[in-house]
């Protein structure tokens, strides 16, 4: 388990709370838009933090703050994230674990140990375009095997079994169409809550083909998401 990031305090990175961020490095997939792509490729450019440091950082912080966001890269690359989440747990800290869905079996065992208290699973596109948009054929990790399996799992079990949780999906010109969403809507029918999030190039990238959505698209899509998930919103505006 290598730890790549702290931010200290958020308050956006777990909703409704007063948070920190760890960062995990490394992911299996390549989404072309991803703003964390040095941490992904290249973990070893970011300092290490060990288990030690962290909780010790977290004892210091009892009662000033009130969660832990957890995320990366995938965090769930790391097999051994419960040595972690454990003892954070133990703090009395509740914790928020971002993931792109590829991991089902990690995200169920979490689920059954209750060692997370809610997820946010990207949902990166409709069926369609999912390789292109995930990066999948740069992939560097056997996991994206029986990725549409993999993911549809993922999901099942967050609308069935997870305490709490969000599907998102990162919405980008140049990657993303109409009839993603209306694939969407089938892929996470009967869903608690959905995010359409507005895309912005991060320092980088203002090079690449990708421009953000205007306003009125963003609320297109989302009305066609909305009659099959109990609340759909938008973020980033």
């Amino acid at each position: 388990m290598i730890i790549s990031g702290l931010q200290k305090i958020t308050l956006l990175d777990y909703p409704e709370h007063v948070a920190c961020t760890i960062f995990f490095g490394k992911c299996n997939l390549r989404c072309p838009f991803c703003h964390n792509m040095e941490l992904v490729e290249h973990p070893e450019h970011f300092p290490v933090f060990s288990t030690t440091q962290i909780l010790e950082f977290l004892k210091e912080r009892i009662g000033k703050l009130d969660g832990v966001a957890i995320t990366g890269g995938e965090p769930l690359l790391n097999r051994d994230i419960e040595e972690l989440l454990k003892p954070i747990k133990e703090l009395g800290y509740p914790i928020k674990l971002d993931t792109n869905g590829f991991f089902p079996d990690m995200i169920e065992k979490l689920i059954d140990d209750k060692l997370v208290d809610m997820f946010a699973m990207d949902i990166k596109s409709g069926w369609t375009n999912y390789l292109k948009v995930s990066g999948i054929s740069n992939a560097v990790d056997d996991s994206t095997n029986k990725w549409k399996e993999k993911v549809s799992k993922s999901i099942n079990l967050l609308i069935n079994k997870a305490e709490d949780y969000e599907f998102r999906t990162t919405c980008v010109k140049g990657l993303h169409t109409e009839s993603d969403f209306y694939e969407i809507k089938d892929m996470i029918k009967g869903a608690k809550k959905y995010y359409l999030q507005d895309y912005k190039a991060g320092p980088g990238m203002e090079n690449l083909p990708y421009k953000p959505f205007l306003k009125e698209e963003l609320e297109h899509f989302a009305t066609i998401v909305s009659d099959s998930v109990g609340m759909v919103n938008i973020r980033g505006l």
